[in-house]
């Protein structure tokens, strides 16, 4: 049986349960995937390191902004991914390409960090 879609607000009002939806999909994607726990560790740590190791301030948010580009492909991951189960268990080849590409975004993600990292640091 079909959901019913919650009825539209506007104004603050709108802006607080978008607050809501964030906190709800956080909290969802943190239980269910452990690769994202991975990644919010990891952030916990380099974070700090960032503000300890940056050369100068545009390094800092520019390495910050790297980091946080992993948990936002991630979340986007998980959401293509949830997207896609909702239709079934079974193999498809469009399945297959949607996880795939989410993936991959991570991957370059994580490569980006690296990258960004090392020519900040270097």
């Amino acid at each position: 049986m079909a959901e019913q879609v919650p009825e539209r607000k506007t104004g603050i009002q709108r802006v607080l349960r978008a607050c809501l939806y964030t906190r709800d999909g956080l909290i969802q994607t943190f239980k269910t995937e452990a690769a994202f726990r991975q990644e919010l560790a990891l952030s916990v740590v380099l974070i700090p390191a960032a503000c300890y190791l940056a050369p100068n301030r545009p390094s800092l948010a520019i390495m910050i902004a790297s980091v946080m580009l992993v948990l936002v492909a991630e979340l986007f991951n998980s959401a293509i991914e949830a997207v896609v189960n909702r239709f079934g268990p079974e193999w498809n080849s469009f399945s297959k390409a949607a996880k795939d590409g989410g993936s991959a975004a991570v991957f370059i993600a994580l490569v980006n960090v690296a990258v960004v990292w090392g020519i900040c640091l270097l």
